[in-house]
């Protein structure tokens, strides 16, 4: 390719101006993008307490959602038996995403029908942070309980011969044995070490019971029957004929369910690309839809994936985003237990205490498009113009984060967008709450000047894995829309003296005119040390 050419070609990507022309939001006290942005006003923290442990020190952001007031919009568009499928089979990680999708088609009527028509130009990038854990959480507990049935069943001795050897000559049967049996259970005294203990003696004999051994011999035969003739014609019969067996084998042991009949489909319903998949679905989009997973830099790297596909011409519309599962005990409990959640029973604002973090759930999505495309349509853009998102990775640490791998993402944020420091008006913080934030706002006033207002909103609506830097990209464009920056928890009083000594000019609990027609920033620090650093600008013409 000649320069001259390969000089169009990116003046040409170039030219292709991305904005925003539609989004929703699942978060804390906010079921919808208006609420949201209600709440945003007021300088009140959302969270709330958890309660997970019974009784327990921590607060929470449960999301505050109900499905059913997406049942007529869904019953509009597909079969009656669609709403109760999708109640059924997707986590809430996924219905959060959905519900979120179908919010931001109301922005600008007529949005949803070019989607649809745009064919393989329209893509669909949604990640999540932690996945469907309710989902896997609750399969597991079943699976676990199933399994401990099925080794009581085939560990007594009636159905264990090398068991009944053992109870009537231990001496003798342990020279047969290929290792030593667990501790008899009634020889330990303490009740809930007995009951464990019953556990592993079961999960010991059972699988050298002969009888199980036949079991599954017959049940391989069952499992044989294979489709003859006619794959249309036969394939339910084959299933009827199976099914058929398995219950006569069933009643002829006298057995429990196996194990393996007990772990729900959904476990494969509910995978990380789920939700990308079901708003290509629910959207009839059917361009590229993936999941794109980068822990809380997740948002920001969507972002970037759907503006180069913009700039490359691949697609003209992305429907990006990410989506958290609510507050769980498994997350609650791992943040504790690595060190970065506050459990102290009350709101821990970043830039103060540094007491940790708090975990919530929740969901957003946006709709990207070509602004000139977008535009001949007649579709206004929102908030503010995406220029660019600088991305990098530590290559250190999982969870401390680095002051080389977020400088980077910030120069090459600014760089790409063509934006100079001194143009940065305001700035979000990534600001958990840990140690970390003296390091993060450190390395901002190593790159930005001294007058750039800076926000930090977890003491707002808390920690979403995925979501988090999504709410607050949200925040800061819906206060850009509106000439102000929102308020924060923070009161000027309790903002860290040693943070205080490196920047003091801080959006607290008072809110403030947004800096007049001046670029602003977003940084995101993921887990593993991704980072992505979002560049905006106030709106102009395409």
């Amino acid at each position: 390719m000649s320069p001259t050419r390969r000089a169009g070609r990116q003046e040409e990507r170039l030219l292709r101006k991305v904005g925003v022309y539609g989004w929703g939001v699942v978060a804390p006290r906010s079921p919808d993008i208006d609420a949201f942005a209600r709440n945003l006003e007021s300088a009140e923290s959302w969270l709330s307490p958890f309660d997970g442990f019974g009784p327990d020190p921590f607060l929470v952001g449960m999301p505050e959602f109900d499905f059913e007031r997406y049942r007529e919009w869904i019953e509009e568009r597909f079969p009656p038996n669609r709403f109760p499928q999708l109640t059924s089979k997707m986590d809430p990680t996924t219905l959060y995403a959905i519900g979120a999708f179908i919010q931001s088609l109301g922005q600008n009527p007529g949005l949803e029908e070019v989607l649809a028509d745009l064919g393989t130009e329209a893509h669909v990038y949604v990640g999540t942070g932690l996945s469907a854990l309710p989902t896997l959480n609750q399969a597991s507990l079943e699976l676990a309980r199933a399994q401990r049935a099925w080794n009581r069943f085939w560990a007594q001795p009636e159905r264990c011969e090398p068991l009944r050897a053992y109870l009537d000559d231990p001496e003798t049967a342990l020279r047969t044995l290929d290792q030593e049996p667990p501790p008899d259970p009634h020889q330990v005294e303490d009740e809930l070490d007995r009951a464990e203990a019953i556990h592993e003696w079961n999960a010991f004999w059972a699988p050298r019971s002969e009888e199980l051994a036949q079991y599954v011999a017959e049940l391989q035969e069952v499992e044989a029957i294979s489709v003859s003739g006619s794959v249309e014609s036969s394939k339910l019969k084959v299933i009827r004929q199976k099914e058929r067996a398995r219950s006569r084998l069933q009643k002829r042991w006298g057995a429990p369910p196996p194990p393996w009949t007990q772990v729900t489909t959904n476990v494969l319903w509910n995978i990380p690309n789920t939700p990308a998949s079901q708003i290509s679905m629910m959207g009839r989009i059917t361009g590229l839809a993936f999941a794109p997973v980068a822990a809380c830099s997740t948002f920001g790297v969507c972002l970037k994936l759907g503006m180069d596909a913009i700039q490359r011409g691949e697609a003209r519309a992305v429907v990006i985003g990410a989506t958290d599962p609510p507050p769980h005990p498994l997350t609650v409990g791992a943040f504790y237990r690595g060190r970065v959640l506050s459990a102290d029973g009350a709101v821990s604002k970043p830039l103060t205490g540094m007491r940790g973090t708090h975990v919530s759930g929740g969901s957003v999505i946006w709709v990207l498009g070509e602004r000139e495309f977008m535009e001949e349509k007649g579709f206004q853009p929102l908030g503010m113009e995406p220029r660019a998102v600088g991305v990098s990775s530590d290559a250190d640490h999982i969870i401390t984060p680095s002051r080389e791998g977020p400088t980077t993402a910030i120069h090459q944020g600014l760089s790409k967008g063509g934006v100079t420091p001194q143009e940065i008006g305001s700035w979000d913080l990534h600001a958990t709450a840990t140690p970390g934030d003296y390091l993060e706002v450190e390395t901002l006033r190593d790159v930005l000047p001294g007058d750039v207002l800076v926000t930090a909103r977890k003491g707002t609506f808390g920690h979403g894995m995925s979501a988090g830097g999504g709410w607050e990209l949200t925040a800061q464009y819906l206060g850009a829309a509106r000439g102000a920056l929102y308020p924060t928890p923070l009161a000027d009083a309790e903002l860290n003296p040693q943070i205080e000594g490196i920047h003091d000019a801080f959006v607290f609990d008072r809110g403030c005119p947004s800096p007049e027609s001046r670029a602003m920033g977003k940084l995101s620090m993921g887990i593993g040390g991704v980072n992505a650093c979002v560049i905006s600008r106030p709106l102009s013409a395409p």
